[in-house]
């Protein structure tokens, strides 16, 4: 295990103040790396720079520590908010497993890694806020309130450009799996499956694409706001080196505040009609499809067990349908009242992986994944998002995701597996799984 934060005993210094709205792809552009950007549909649109601590963490205890770095981190803060959706957070991720990281792209990419950002631009629904923070020899007061002056300056009210920077184009394509060996992959797995070994298993694919243009960062975090309005957006630079991973995720992973939990079971896929009646016709077989329907409850009934033990109720909504641009999928909210005060990473770690992303049981479902898949998962899949000093926090399951460089991304998508799962329909469903970041990447069409 390792932990690395910027003093032993650091002290936190944070102000906030209200400023006049920029234009979130101008503020991103006057941000320097490395750069952070976090929205939810219940969640304020925060954009972050720089790095006042850091975080990170290997091996199996990660997110303990990350847990204990984060407490004693905000043990010692001094700070004004301002407004609840400004108030200091660390925003970070984990790795899918151990050693998920070890190779490309994810080089630049800790096991877990959690910052606290210099300059914090908040979009709230009761406006826009600045905040800076800073930890250890910089916490001082009057410097920081000068820094506050100076950003205000810098980034309040900066206007959008005339013109959005259109999407880069591919070059080429590349796939980690052919198609003959995921026929095979996926019939090993569902052999073991009908063999009892296992009950599910979700395989990924990985396509890397180069690239004809530079990657128009910002401009492609506000098509993906427009396009995605009800889904997790995030983005995470890990240096100043150029690397980025960014997503929208429809799965949320857990929601803590207080003693409040609300999570999702989201498993069970079809596509979207071209027209309203070719739409509902997609959902409603959906709905009735035995496959699809038993990958869900196999979900639902698992994030239920997995929360039991920190629960002093528990209650699921109606199974329904979530339509998004590109897809439908099954969906059941499910919330629960703790039975004592808990911290937001003790249910992320207890939650990861669910059986949307890994399968069950978990342990064999995560050895057939080592086995199979041809690359690294790094944070794909994995629970990113934000912890206060509370020990709230809200977390996504990193799918729809790529990993980018200046000329080049790299995509996932996955697929859960059960007895009756058919390769090719499997690899149907995956390449509709990349269209939500394929489509930001292509040319204008």
């Amino acid at each position: 295990m390792e932990r690395v934060r910027s003093s032993p005993a650091p002290t936190l210094v944070s102000r906030t103040t209200g400023i006049e709205r920029p234009a979130f792809a101008a503020a991103f552009d006057a941000l320097p790396a490395p750069r952070t950007a976090w929205n939810a549909p219940d969640d304020a649109l925060v954009l972050a720079s720089g790095a006042a601590a850091t975080l990170t963490a290997s091996g199996p205890d990660r997110f303990a520590a990350i847990r204990t770095g984060a407490d004693e981190l905000f043990d010692t803060g001094d700070v004004h908010a301002g407004t609840e959706a400004a108030r200091p957070r660390l925003f970070g991720g984990f790795a899918f497993h151990e050693g998920g990281c070890d190779g490309d792209p994810w080089g630049p990419f800790p096991e877990a890694r959690f910052v606290l950002p210099r300059v914090q631009v908040t979009f709230a629904d009761n406006g826009a806020w600045l905040t800076v923070n800073a930890v250890g020899d910089d916490a001082d007061p009057d410097a920081v309130e000068a820094r506050l002056a100076e950003e205000r300056d810098r980034i309040a009210g900066l206007a959008a450009s005339a013109d959005r920077p259109p999407r880069p184009g591919i070059a080429a394509t590349r796939r980690t799996t052919s198609r003959e060996a995921w026929r095979d992959s996926v019939e090993a797995a569902v052999e073991r499956i009908r063999g009892g070994s296992l009950r599910k298993v979700v395989l990924a694919q990985a396509l890397e694409a180069d690239l004809a243009a530079s990657f128009p960062r910002a401009a492609t975090l506000d098509r993906l706001a427009e396009k995605y309005p009800d889904c997790h957006r995030y983005y995470f630079e890990p240096d100043a080196g150029g690397s980025a991973f960014f997503g929208a995720t429809p799965e949320r992973l857990v929601a803590l505040r207080g003693r409040t939990v609300e999570t999702d079971a989201l498993a069970g896929t079809t596509g979207r009609g071209e027209t309203p009646a070719e739409d509902e016709w997609l959902a409603q077989e959906l709905l009735d499809d035995a496959k699809n329907v038993h990958e869900h409850e196999l979900v639902a009934d698992t994030v239920r067990e997995q929360l039991e033990p920190f629960a002093a109720s528990i209650s699921a909504g109606e199974r329904r349908v979530r339509r998004l641009a590109t897809v439908q999928h099954l969906h059941t909210p499910i919330t629960a009242e703790l039975n004592a005060d808990r911290h937001v990473l003790d249910l992320v770690e207890a939650l990861h992986p669910t059986p949307a992303v890994g399968g069950l049981p978990p342990d064999r479902a995560l050895e057939t994944i080592h086995d199979t898949e041809p690359f690294d998962r790094g944070w794909y899949a994995a629970p990113v998002g934000w912890i206060d000093a509370a020990g709230n926090g809200a977390f996504a399951v990193a799918i729809r995701s790529a990993v980018t460089t200046a000329r080049r991304a790299t995509l996932f998508a996955g697929v859960g597996l059960v007895a009756d799962s058919d390769p090719d329909r499997e690899w149907d469903e995956v390449q509709l799984k990349y269209r939500p970041i394929l489509d930001e990447l292509e040319g204008e069409r």
